[in-house]
Order: C-alpha cells, then structure tokens, then sequence
C-alpha cells in the first residue's frame, strides 16, 4: 500500500518531518511524497536516504515533484 504525503506549499523542514513522522508510524510501506520546491525534493530524498530508505523514482510535473519511496 503506498501511503501518499502533500507537503506541496509547506517549506522546509515541514516536507522532511512529515516524511520522518509518517516513517515512523507506517513501518514498511511505499511513499509518494509530494513537493513543489527543488530544496524540499532534495532535503526529503536525503531524510529517506537517512532511513535506510531508497527513492526509486522522482517525477517532475511542472513545478511540483512527486517522489516514489520504499522503506
């Protein structure tokens, strides 16, 4: 099941917690983490890769960027 996070709007470190704490809660899973800044893409990709978690896609849709995660 793959559990979706909208942190399109927030700045950062709003994006990075919402992934940490959903991590934490939802043992194994997929992510779809939704961002519309380059710097939160960036700063959740390296909050997951800090969680034993591997982004395994990242899609760009005009100014929003939607990453694939599995933990």
């Amino acid at each position: 099941m793959t559990k979706t996070i909208d942190a399109r709007g927030l700045s950062c470190p709003q994006p990075v917690l919402m992934f940490l704490e959903a991590v934490k809660s939802a043992g194994d899973t997929e992510f779809e983490v939704l961002v519309d800044t380059e710097a939160s893409k960036e700063n959740v990709s390296r909050a997951a890769e800090s969680q034993n978690c591997k982004v395994t896609h990242i899609r760009e849709t005009g100014d929003e960027y939607h990453l694939t995660i599995v933990k």
